[in-house]
């Protein structure tokens, strides 16, 4: 069981840093540390993905769970 949970695990970190690395490319891209800076903020594909992704690897995929260990 453990080695299911540590697969589901890795599968929502790898999709984290993988958001995380183009988020940062496209800031680097427009010389800014923020995406509030952009004018594309709020309709920006590449930051709702991180987003999307940040949460997932919280909950696991599951709907409003949280795991902070």
């Amino acid at each position: 069981m453990i080695e299911i949970e540590d697969s589901i695990s890795d599968k929502y970190l790898l999709a984290l840093e993988e958001a995380t690395t183009r988020l940062k490319e496209c800031q680097t891209s427009k010389d800014t540390n923020s995406c509030f800076k952009c004018i594309l903020c709020l309709d920006c594909s590449l930051r709702l993905d991180y987003v999307k992704s940040a949460y997932e690897s919280l909950s696991k995929g599951k709907d409003g769970e949280f795991n902070f260990e």
